[in-house]
């Protein structure tokens, strides 16, 4: 109850303080910016121990700012995850139930209800500017989307006032931007069709190598001209143009701009002049167009006289791949999740604890590191509690106020579990403190571990980058392997031994925690 009552206290010092007017002047409302990195690894970045690339400028954010080293995804795959951003929800309790496991396909319709109050809505319903641009990946329309105009319901439907991006991933078609609800150069007379799984007689597309990994045929025809202005290499700079002139023609008006980059999903391919520029092959080159785009966007809040007055919000949406050019960077030394174990799809650290790094000038302590757990859905709260806006517990959902870690320094911590899902819905796992518990063997993820295939994980990956655990020898998981895995992070964070049969007690505790999450079977 004393914890209760000093948080709640430290809650309304913190809004008091932020609402308080500078000599006389009326309050203004702080603006938010969040950005998300794709695919970003935990070791992706100079001031999470990166040494074959160098990122300048988000580091400047961290030597400015909070780096947190306890930051998870709720999902280690692109859509539950952003859906986990932007309702505040564990995915897997998405749909009704049946959850939100992979990435959305081609033709899926607009997986968010638009019931449901979003982030984007937080900030519109005190009066703020709110845009997304950049990779959606969340579907459109009310039933099986058939790409034509207009793409409704979409973002402009959650909250957003404006968006421009790309409409699914840089690696799946239609290879074209979306504006608003509308495709940018499309034409009623050439209009976008679906092929289905054909690439026969689809648009043709941007030439990319080999190297630059894999990407999805174009599987539609039509559009030709709305196709033409989408070109691979351009994609991170019109991102970028886009999201700063957005930002200048705000007019001191509050706002919110959600930056998702395509950065550094594969396939890697950065602008020319970014191109031979790190030591980590062509995924350091695309980390290095990445790090140019976080310092556009900041210089444009340093020019636009708002920088003071703004909240950046740097992170990824899950935990990096290794596919080819991420198997290129490692051959070359680069440490995509540090020592983690795992990677992107899976459920060991590797896959959902990314670099997370919170900047404000005078209310965040420069240069401060914290260890407090939290997740992306925790977001929501957080940003209520920013503006001053107050949640029911059904609009809340599964998220956490974590505003007191972002720009203090709580001596105890705010989230104690936290459900965490990699692709196979047979991994969902839980960390409760220091411990981590995954109800199967293996990591829950990709499988694949021989040269010609695209995505690597589970074991495969732990061979090789050389991240040990007591359950994989020469890269396969033993046979006489625990059934379960149980990790005591705070002494083994790189998951090195599991202790499933050391701590029975323990095991128990966690299995009987993480039932109570599952979703239960519908009885008629």
């Amino acid at each position: 109850m004393i914890m209760k009552t000093r948080f709640a206290l430290f809650t309304l010092c913190l809004s008091l303080v932020l609402a308080a007017p500078v000599d006389g002047d009326e309050p203004s409302p702080p603006n938010v910016v969040y950005i998300l990195a794709d695919d970003l690894g935990y070791g992706d970045l100079g001031c999470y121990g990166a040494t074959k690339l160098q990122t300048p400028n988000i580091d400047r954010l961290a030597a400015q700012g909070r780096r947190f080293t306890d930051a998870h995804t709720a999902s280690a795959v692109c859509t539950p995850s952003r859906y986990a951003l932007l309702t505040g929800e564990y995915p897997f309790r998405a749909m009704d139930g049946k959850g939100v496991w992979g990435p959305a396909p081609i033709p899926s319709p607009l997986i968010i209800d638009t019931e449901t109050l979003t982030l984007a809505d937080v900030f519109k319903n005190r009066g703020y500017d709110t845009a997304v641009v950049g990779k959606w990946h969340l579907g459109f329309g009310e039933t099986a989307n058939d790409w034509q105009e207009p793409l409704r319901p979409g973002p402009l439907d959650l909250g957003f006032d404006y968006y421009f991006g790309v409409p699914i991933v840089n690696s799946a078609p239609p290879y074209v931007y979306v504006e608003n609800d509308r495709i940018v150069g499309g034409d009623p007379d050439d209009p976008l069709v679906y092929l289905g799984n054909k690439s026969k007689g689809a648009t043709p597309i941007t030439e990319i190598p080999p190297e630059a990994a894999q990407r999805t045929p174009n599987r539609f025809s039509g559009a030709v001209e709305a196709h033409k202005q989408y070109n691979d290499y351009e994609v991170g700079t019109k991102l970028t143009e886009k999201a700063v002139q957005w930002i200048q023609e705000r007019d001191k008006k509050p706002f919110f701009l959600y930056l998702a980059t395509t950065n550094v999903h594969h396939p890697f391919t950065p602008a020319e002049r970014f191109q031979g520029t790190s030591q980590a092959g062509i995924y350091g080159d695309f980390v290095h167009e990445l790090d140019w785009i976080v310092g556009e966007v900041m210089k444009s809040l340093e020019e636009s006289g708002v920088a003071d007055n703004t909240l950046v919000i740097f992170t990824s949406d899950n935990g990096g791949m290794f596919n080819h050019g991420g198997r290129a960077a490692a051959a070359l030394g680069h440490k995509i999740n540090g020592d983690l174990l795992g990677s992107k799809f899976g459920v060991w650290e590797g896959g959902h604890r990314v670099p997370l790094i919170a900047w404000w000038p005078g209310k965040i302590e420069a240069g401060s590191v914290s260890d407090q757990l939290l997740c992306n859905l925790d977001i929501l709260a957080s940003m209520a509690a920013l503006t001053g806006t107050q949640l029911s517990a059904a609009e809340q959902k599964d998220s956490i106020n974590m505003l007191p870690a972002i720009l203090g320094n709580p001596d105890q911590p705010l989230r104690s579990e936290l459900i965490l899902a990699p692709y196979k819905a047979s991994h969902l796992s839980l960390r409760k403190g220091k411990w981590m518990y995954i109800p199967a063997r293996s990591d829950g993820g990709f499988t694949g571990s021989k040269p010609h295939q695209h995505a690597w994980g589970g074991a495969a990956v732990a061979k090789l980058v050389h991240t040990p655990n007591s359950d994989i020898e020469n890269g396969k998981i033993k046979k006489d392997a625990p059934a379960a895995q149980l990790y005591d992070l705070e002494a083994d964070v790189n998951q090195t031994k599991n202790l499933y049969r050391e701590s029975p007690e323990i095991v128990q505790q966690m299995q009987d925690s993480l039932s109570k999450y599952r979703p239960q079977k519908k009885t008629k």
